[in-house]
């Protein structure tokens, strides 16, 4: 990438959303390094406190394993209920290390814990836009995690790359910075020899045949390359452009200067509804549909009619999302449903008339209206 391009994209950023990963903030036993958090501090204040200085908002990971020590864990356990356990003593030693640290700019932290149910439910979802919009306004800085003290694996973000990406869209942001143990998306497995690190992607095509690597080598954190490259599809696509480098290299990338990797925008802002509904919400089920009716609802802009439908999976109720898959398997939508699992058996491969004639006015409506769905592939 250019300087110029970078400097651009940042310089000119009134808002930005900053994540970094546990493996940036703690130790591969468990707990917090004191310097790393310091580092990142240093860097996020010098933003701060330049003048014409852009809003800041921090989505930190680090909880569960800032807690892994404190309780005598050596790795981080696999059953939710200890990392929910972790996540409780770890996050209050992460919000106090944070405090600490933007004490000595007189800088003041809020800390903001979010569910992907604060998501996908409206009023949470206004809610958490207001207590972010009033933090940064009183010149606090936001300091946002999962919940993962409440979360259950059924309703969990999954990785705090995807929920930095729609806390970014949440606060309109105009620059995602993703902070990593690894300086930039590489071509290759970054420690083999001959592997480049790519310096811009324009589009999904330029990633085509890059090998993506998995979990950080720290093993304390779930994300890695794969949820980051994720993360920057979604902000992308919602017209936000993305920085991905090393956490030691985050007052470059603050500082406009060419560092990492940047993803440029590919698409505009889209509804707020819509990107929730598409990487935040949980199908209760799913819709399998017939070739036209996949035509129709992906490429017709239509919405989905009880005749498309061949078959129905899940336990779902009318306004829960579910997901509409392909004749060969594959999710191409998903939308809010407005019958109940149990109703629409009898209403497949029929037309809304028949429908209406045989059970009354309130049959003659879409399975899914094209204002509840959201096309997930062409």
């Amino acid at each position: 990438m250019s300087e110029d391009e970078l400097r651009a994209e940042v310089l000119t950023a009134r808002r930005i959303v900053v994540k970094v990963g546990s493996s940036s903030l703690t130790t591969a036993a468990g707990g917090i390094d004191a310097d790393r958090v310091d580092a990142l501090v240093d860097a996020l204040a010098k933003v701060r406190t330049r003048p014409d200085a852009p809003e800041v908002v921090l989505v930190s990971s680090g909880a569960i394993a800032a807690g892994l020590a404190p309780l005598g864990l050596e790795r981080r356990p696999k059953d939710l209920a200890r990392q929910q356990a972790a996540a409780s003593v770890g996050q209050g030693l992460l919000i106090a290390r944070y405090t600490a640290s933007f004490a000595r700019y007189g800088l003041r932290v809020g800390q903001v814990l979010l569910t992907a149910e604060d998501a996908s439910r409206r009023a949470h979802y206004r809610n958490a836009y207001r207590t972010l919009d009033q933090l940064l306004a009183m010149g606090a800085m936001p300091v946002v995690n999962e919940n993962d003290t409440v979360a259950t694996a059924e309703i969990k973000f999954g990785d705090n790359d995807r929920l930095a990406a729609l806390v970014a869209h949440l606060v309109r942001a105009d620059l995602l910075v993703l902070l990593s143990d690894v300086d930039g998306l590489y071509d290759g497995d970054p420690s083999r020899p001959g592997s480049s690190r790519i310096a811009r992607v324009t589009g999904p095509h330029d990633l085509d045949g890059v090998e993506i690597g998995s979990a950080g080598k720290a093993g304390v954190g779930t994300g890695g390359m794969v949820t980051k490259v994720e993360a920057a599809r979604i902000a992308t696509g919602a017209g936000i452009p993305v920085v991905l480098t090393a956490a030691s290299h985050a007052a470059d990338a603050l500082a406009g200067r060419p560092t990492g990797t940047l993803f440029l925008r590919t698409g505009s802002r889209s509804s707020d509804r819509m990107l929730w509904l598409a990487h935040a919400s949980s199908p209760r089920g799913t819709l399998h549909l017939d070739a036209g009716a996949v035509q129709a609802v992906v490429s017709g802009g239509a919405s989905l009619l009880p005749a498309g439908v061949t078959k129905v999976d899940g336990e779902f109720a009318a306004g829960d999302p579910v997901d509409l898959l392909a004749e060969n398997g594959h999710i191409v939508a998903r939308g809010l449903v407005n019958f109940d699992a149990r109703e629409l058996p009898r209403l497949l491969g029929r037309s809304t008339r028949d429908l209406a004639q045989e059970f009354g006015a309130a049959y003659e409506r879409e399975v899914v209206h094209r204002d509840d769905l959201v096309v997930l592939r062409g």
